[in-house]
């Protein structure tokens, strides 16, 4: 492949082009690790472009020469005029015709891609592939942006509440628009970071002149409670007797209402936000989306006029519907971050910001430790009848499972997608949040290379487990992948894995708070110098601590556990979560999905960041199918979950005919589909598919079985 400017693979973060000598167009995410092919009939010559000509900001462009462009896959295409005005969009089975002129070309792709061109454009679409033809050979720009965004400053606050508050307040500085366009995911930038310090320095950062602002008392809880409306209006916390929600216009809202504060502000998030997202079909995406036909009719909303209004009128407008009258469009929410209200706890705000999640201060319940009171102790019958089958678990020593002075939490649970723990002590049913990770995550080494995988089986008795993720890793052909598999590592030579760069690392064999056992002796984690792993998982016994002390000494995410695992389980789990991974789901959900499988599923537990994806989803989003029969016909529902490239306001479209988009997430449902209508589809890509319960892989699905 030819490099382009001369400069080497990954010596910066942003994303750029490489030219395979078989022809196409490469484009590169070396932070987020994704690529994406454009295929051309002939090879191509690409030359270095501006960036300025692009109407969306574009990180890097090339200008290549070629009649026609070829994609993997089918993705969201929009099309827009010299102007900017939205022409057309295309998904599957598009086919449409534009004459001669001169246009910009969106590609929802894994890299964001705009394709600027003057020329007559014909599109074609199938099930499975897109292709996009011009008027003979051509000069076409490519532009491309990264998903990944990194905050534009640090902010440095003391613990006074006041201080804390005009910290909150920069983060809606990093708001790409106030229109209704900020419901989309990349028109949100990262909130800067911060950090506790001696004195206040907001870095000169200011929130946008919104005309709004947030009266709250100086109390911490509300404070944090609040940030993520804050950011998301661009609005100003400002001391006050009582929480309110206020604008330049006049217009105020009460924050403390009948549900008390926390719901209340959660439901006003919840509101804007989903009003914003119906909002913006008035503007720069003007497309069919299935909540805003679902609703219309009960609302008394002019759309098109509210779209340029201003924010305080706009807000006036949607606060006026009851909540109830939307609850049941409202998407599922992707995160709930249960923050323990220490001063301290402001310095992971960003990151939970940064996801629009909801962010809740309750007092958590203490648990009780799942090493002694969990699933090899008092799981019954099934549990003692997979001992009795495997005769093992993946436990180094016998003796005490945890070390005196563990604390255990259980937050209270939402109807999130996912839930996170940001505090001390170890969380039941939330991931554990670590300061550490996200800013790893920050940091992360820039990389053009394959996806680099390592699997270490410390105990032959395992083989099971890795001759199965063994072929499991690395088998989508559209994504280069290097598999390397240790066995039996002595503690230098695993010392040295753990410190050597690699995107995962699988891990079998046994572990406890004290160490992976090796063949000379234990390995402690948390003597290592540095790690250059970026996730994990440790499919061991009590592999919690060890997994706690990676993520301090460099590594992003991982799983673990918290008590001993049976290994006939450790195996189930291994297996589904291998799958998962390959196919795009970030740490969490893959977990969440993965604990079904196992009557151990609850003694696992991300750690760090788990939004990081090992690999990127085939489409914007992972997508969970379920089938159910109906009457000799079927019912398709997806769950689609959030990857790095994607947060809350994605439209996500099933790859069905005539489907329209949707905002939520969860529960899309596509009724009545024949026999042969449903085998049309789940070939088409590899997913997780729940029949009866049962999960599969729809690659995989017979009609037979049906």
């Amino acid at each position: 492949m030819s490099e382009l400017d001369g400069r080497p693979r990954g010596a910066d973060k942003e994303p750029f082009f490489e030219a395979p000598e078989g022809g196409g167009l490469v484009a590169v995410d070396p932070i987020e690790r994704h690529r994406y092919m454009l295929s051309t009939p002939k090879p191509v010559q690409p030359e270095p472009a501006p960036t300025d000509d692009f109407r969306f900001p574009v990180d890097t462009a090339v200008s290549i020469r070629t009649e026609a462009i070829s994609l993997p896959s089918v993705v969201s295409v929009h099309v827009r005029d010299g102007d900017g005005t939205p022409l057309c969009e295309a998904e599957h089975f598009a086919f449409e015709e534009l004459p001669a002129g001169r246009y910009t070309i969106e590609l929802s792709a894994p890299i964001k891609l705009y394709l600027l061109v003057e020329s007559p454009i014909t599109l074609r679409a199938t099930a499975e592939t897109m292709r996009i033809e011009f008027g003979g050979s051509t000069a076409v720009v490519v532009g491309a942006r990264s998903h990944h965004d990194q905050p534009a400053a640090t902010v440095t606050t003391t613990s006074d509440p006041e201080d804390l508050m005009r910290a909150v307040s920069t983060f809606g500085s990093a708001l790409k628009t106030t229109s209704p366009e900020r419901s989309f995911p990349t028109l949100r930038g990262h909130p800067p970071l911060v950090e506790l310090g001696e004195e206040l320095d907001l870095a000169g950062l200011e929130p946008p002149d919104s005309g709004v602002v947030i009266e709250l008392p100086t109390d911490r809880r509300m404070i944090f409670v609040a940030a993520p409306l804050a950011y998301y209006l661009g609005a100003r916390l400002v001391p006050g007797d009582e929480p309110l929600l206020q604008a330049d216009t006049g217009f105020e809202y009460d924050l403390d209402g009948p549900l008390g504060f926390e719901r209340t502000v959660e439901r006003t998030l919840k509101q804007v936000f989903f009003l914003d997202c119906l909002t913006r079909t008035e503007g720069l995406t003007p497309v069919r989306v299935h909540e805003r036909e679902a609703l219309e009719g009960d609302l008394e909303l002019d759309f098109a006029g509210l779209y340029d209004d201003s924010l305080a009128d706009q807000l006036e407008a949607y606060l006026a519907i009851p909540f109830e009258t939307l609850e049941a469009h409202v998407p599922k929410w992707k995160l709930t971050t249960h923050v323990e209200p220490t001063a301290s706890s402001v310095e992971m705000l960003p990151f939970a910001v940064n996801d629009l999640a909801i962010v809740r201060c309750s007092d958590p319940t203490s648990a009780p430790n799942p090493a002694t009171s969990g699933a090899v102790e008092t799981g019954g019958a099934a549990v003692a009848e997979s001992a009795r089958r495997d005769g093992f678990t993946r436990s180094a020593s016998s003796g005490s499972v945890a070390r005196s002075g563990d604390t255990f939490v259980e937050p209270e649970l939402d109807g999130s997608l996912e839930q996170m723990w940001v505090g001390e002590g170890t969380p039941v049913n939330a991931s554990k949040a670590s300061i550490e990770a996200y800013r790893h995550r920050l940091d992360r080494t820039p990389t053009a290379g394959d996806i680099e995988i390592t699997v270490v089986c410390n105990d032959a008795t395992m083989d099971e487990e890795r001759d199965f993720i063994n072929e499991v890793y690395g088998e989508r052909d559209e994504l280069p992948f290097e598999v390397s598999v240790e066995r039996e590592l002595t503690t230098t030579e695993l010392k040295e894995v753990l410190s050597s760069r690699t995107d995962f690392l699988h891990y079998i064999g046994h572990v406890d708070p004290e160490g992976f056992e090796c063949a000379d002796g234990k390995l402690d984690a948390t003597t290592l110098e540095s790690v250059g792993v970026d996730a994990f998982l440790l499919n061991a016994c009590r592999s919690y601590r060890q997994g706690m002390a990676l993520i301090e000494h460099g590594a992003i995410g991982g799983i673990v556990t918290l008590s001993d695992v049976l290994n006939c389980e450790a195996v189930r789990i291994g297996r589904t979560l291998a799958r998962l991974l390959n196919c795009g789901f970030p740490l969490r959900p893959a977990l969440d999905i993965a604990r079904d499988e196992s009557i151990m599923g609850e003694e696992y537990l991300v750690v760090g960041d788990g939004t990081l994806s090992i690999a990127q989803a085939e489409s914007l989003t992972a997508n969970l199918l379920h089938v159910e029969r109906n009457d000799g016909l079927f019912d398709l529902t997806f769950s689609a979950y959030h990857t790095s490239r994607t947060g809350m306001g994605t439209l996500v479209v099933p790859h069905l005919d005539d489907s329209e988009y949707h905002i939520s997430t969860e529960n899309i449902r596509e009724n009545g589909l024949t026999q042969n209508e449903l085998m049309d589809f789940l070939p088409l890509s590899d997913a997780p598919t729940k029949i009866d319960g049962k999960l599969r892989w729809s690659s995989e699905i017979d009609a037979n079985e049906l």
